[in-house]
């Protein structure tokens, strides 16, 4: 009998022996010679033998046919690592490189629509019209191609066609401010804006037209405008009145008169740029390139996530959240990719498991937060809907309260594999995550990615067993980024990951490597919660106070004060009916002191009205404790980047009237 109650789920034969992770280890027995008991021990070379291991990936993916490389790892150092020297790899080609005609390339499902195929073939005829449009535009390597749009096959389509020119992507969804869009686009100095006139979200439609011609206005390298109609007819009138700018149709763009073809570009060449949440200044512009980006999502979709082509692979996300990149990046495996463009709350909170229902998607990744929010409706989707191709879901952005990956398997779809996994827009892939070869047990991620050597360290650089600590990797990846915008001597590229541990890069979170190579992240490091030398993550918390019934969110930070004390307040926005009094507050206190410590009983609980979040999910932990400490709210966030954006002023007010010594 089983007495492990936090087991979820464990690999049966199919894992163990037919899953994209078994068949690399028969492969490297057979070609190498190399043989691993378990994963623990495969995990341990991939992360010491780079050269091996990544040497491994290459050929079993069948790189060694497309390009050869003078050495794979030229120069460890981090950062400014040197990874496959002499080969070139265009990332679009490798997109379009496991075509078939037995499943289509991608499913596409508007918000409150029926899902649309386009075949492997339409999405390379597409790729080769939009290419030739850029190339009579003039562009070229070293231009930048900017989008300005939803989740879209139209947006896929101008990814792969800016990389089959060897330009440089980037792109934010609609769903960001204006100035938020302009703060980051001015920095990549875009000679082509990609736009739509609007999108649906919600049940209602935003028309975007007027917003396009400001972001016209303000971009000055702009000299051509395609224009998407997806709401409105194709357009007869310019949007923007700027003069310089040439508007393009879309829709009217002629045929390519020849075939496709890809820019042959080095393996370092930029891909495209990754913006960081810009909720602690001038938003960071992350350069990742073509090879970098190829291997990585090869090893990290197939090797971990055991993603294969037969998979319908969705992930709820918008166009500025690195998952969107790493959905794309399902067709260097010929995966047909789900693009679901609208609220994943929208007819009502199951939304988007109506769209995995529609769309027989067998891979769902989703937010933490959105699961959370579905347990918390009451609802039974097992129940009420048909899930029965799913068979894996991906969670990240945050931690996941324990009651949350439970429900998972009780109410969503009992037999599923949890996938949860920790990483970010850096490196456009995953840190730690799971492996067809591992158990999945509440609250715990089985273990650190191939090819990571991730640590968790003391502040001294000491590592750390079983104990809470700075995560760091020792060794470099090859999707680690090229460099950082207007960064010309890599100064903030350094700071943002380097000064802390000098050559190790400190990725910003708290968590605790178990012996067994599980994985816990409690939070960011730089919000950690500091109670008489106690440190805490604020996960923690969070996932005590937010199963209480009268609290739908909440907001725990801790601020070093001037004269050296601590103040940790925790803000709560409370139910529909519910008041938070005395009586309230000493219950989430004892729940606090009971479940955590009394150490972790906050010093206030203070009524808010909302909790601001980045506009990928993530609590604004450091900005608000920033702002506690005195900073400006204009210095701390860029406008339009957050949700709940006047909260921030109510902190400042808050900070002014209430914090000890204001």
């Amino acid at each position: 009998m089983n007495t492990d109650t936090d087991l979820l789920w464990s690999p049966g034969r199919r894992e163990t022996e037919d899953s994209n992770i078994a068949s690399f280890l028969r492969w490297l027995g057979t070609d190498r010679g190399l043989r691993f008991d378990d994963y623990a021990a495969l995990w341990r070379w991939s992360s010491t033998d780079l050269p091996g291991f990544w040497s491994a990936v290459w050929e079993f993916y069948g790189l060694d046919a497309v390009t050869g490389y003078d050495e794979v790892l030229a120069d460890s150092s981090m950062p400014g690592a040197t990874w496959f020297p002499g080969a070139r790899l265009n990332f679009a080609e490798r997109c379009l490189a496991r075509a078939t005609d037995a499943r289509p390339a991608l499913v596409c499902v508007a918000e409150g629509g029926t899902p649309e195929e386009i075949s492997w073939e339409e999405l390379r005829r597409q790729v080769a019209d939009v290419a030739a449009a850029l190339r009579r535009m003039g562009v070229g390597p070293g231009d930048c191609v900017a989008g300005h749009l939803p989740n879209l096959p139209q947006t896929v389509v101008a990814l792969l066609a800016t990389a089959a020119v060897g330009a440089v992507w980037t792109a934010c969804s609609p769903d960001f401010g204006t100035p938020s869009v302009l703060a980051r686009l001015r920095q990549a100095r875009p000679a082509v804006l990609v736009a739509a006139d609007g999108y649906r979200h919600g049940g209602k439609e935003y028309d975007r037209r007027a917003d396009v011609a400001e972001l016209v206005d303000g971009l000055p390298t702009v000299r051509h405008l395609l224009a998407i109609d997806r709401l409105f007819p194709a357009p007869d009138e310019p949007w923007s009145r700027r003069a310089g700018v040439a508007q393009h149709s879309w829709s009217a763009l002629p045929a390519a008169e020849g075939p496709l073809d890809f820019a042959d570009v080095p393996f370092d060449h930029p891909l495209w740029i990754l913006w960081s949440s810009g909720t602690t200044g001038v938003p960071k512009g992350i350069v990742q390139g073509h090879g970098g980006i190829v291997v990585e999502l090869l090893k990290a979709l197939g090797l971990g996530a055991d993603l294969r082509a037969e998979d319908r692979y969705l992930f709820l996300t918008s166009t500025s959240w690195m998952v969107w990149n790493f959905l794309v990046g399902g067709l260097l495996h010929g995966s047909t990719i789900v693009l679901y463009d609208g609220s994943p709350t929208f007819p009502d909170v199951n939304g988007a498991w109506r769209v995995a229902e529609q769309t027989g998607a067998t891979m769902v990744g989703v937010g933490a937060a959105y699961l959370a929010a579905v347990e918390r409706s009451g609802t039974h989707p097992a129940a009420e809907l048909d899930l029965g191709a799913l068979r894996s879901i991906l969670q990240t952005g945050s931690s996941l309260p324990d009651s949350t990956w439970r429900w998972v398997h009780e109410r969503l779809a009992p037999d599923v594999w949890l996938q949860s996994i920790c990483g970010g827009t850096d490196i456009c892939s995953v840190l730690a995550g799971g492996s067809p070869l591992l158990p999945v047990r509440v609250g715990r991620i089985p273990g650190p990615s191939l090819g990571v050597a991730l640590a968790a360290w003391d502040p001294s650089g000491q590592p750390l067993a079983g104990e809470q600590g700075e995560l760091v990797v020792t060794a470099p990846l090859p999707s680690m980024p090229l460099h950082f915008v207007d960064d010309a001597d890599g100064a903030r590229y350094r700071a943002s990951y380097f000064d802390t541990y000098p050559g190790v890069w400190r990725h910003g979170d708290w968590v605790t490597v178990h012996p067994d190579l599980s994985v816990v992240v409690s939070g960011r490091s730089d919000s950690t919660l500091n109670r008489m030398g106690v440190r805490m993550g604020s996960a923690d918390l969070y996932a005590v106070v937010e199963q209480l019934p009268e609290v739908t969110d909440s907001l725990v930070v801790g601020v070093e004060r001037p004269d050296g004390g601590y103040f940790m307040p925790l803000f709560v926005v409370t139910a529909s009916g519910s008041a938070l009094d005395d009586g309230l507050r000493e219950r989430i206190a004892a729940a606090v002191r009971r479940r955590l410590s009394p150490r972790h009983v906050p010093d206030a609980i203070v009524p808010i009205a909302a909790v601001p979040r980045t506009l990928t999910g993530k609590k604004l932990e450091v900005p608000v404790k920033r702002i506690l400490q005195g900073a400006r709210v204009t210095d701390v966030s860029s406008a339009g980047a957050v949700t709940h954006p006047e909260m921030l002023a109510w902190f400042a007010d808050y900070a002014g009237r209430s914090m000890p010594g204001g």
